[in-house]
């Protein structure tokens, strides 16, 4: 009996985000294959300037470094362009990226356009 009750226990505490994690797989995830840390990162339906919350506050240190991979949260599966900051104010877009459940998807210097520097 003290045993199932540990597992239940143990089950509880680690449980929601384990059963969570289970379910959904690993969720969206950007890949920062740009030459520099990305400081602000919006998606917005393709063609539609409705920029959602900065997906960088979902990192522990708020930036996407080169080469780092951050979690996407509140976004469905489909075409978003996206807005990228980077420090000193310099902003750029990626248009058209197709954004797939559980995926990984990049973005990297060649993607880029419309730099205001």
């Amino acid at each position: 009996m003290s045993r199932a009750l540990i597992v239940v226990a143990v089950s509880l505490l680690a449980g929601p985000g384990l059963a969570l994690a289970q379910i959904k797989g690993k969720g969206i995830r950007l890949w920062n294959l740009t030459s520099a840390t990305i400081s602000g990162f919006e998606l917005s339906p393709a063609g539609k300037n409705e920029w959602g919350p900065n997906q960088t506050l979902n990192d522990k240190d708020k930036e996407v470094d080169h080469d780092e991979r951050l979690r996407i949260i509140g976004v469905e599966p489909g075409r978003y362009d996206a807005k990228v900051n980077y420090a000193g104010s310099r902003q750029c877009f990626v248009r058209d990226i197709e954004i797939k459940a559980d995926a990984v998807f990049s973005v990297s210097d060649k993607d880029l356009k419309d730099c205001n520097k």
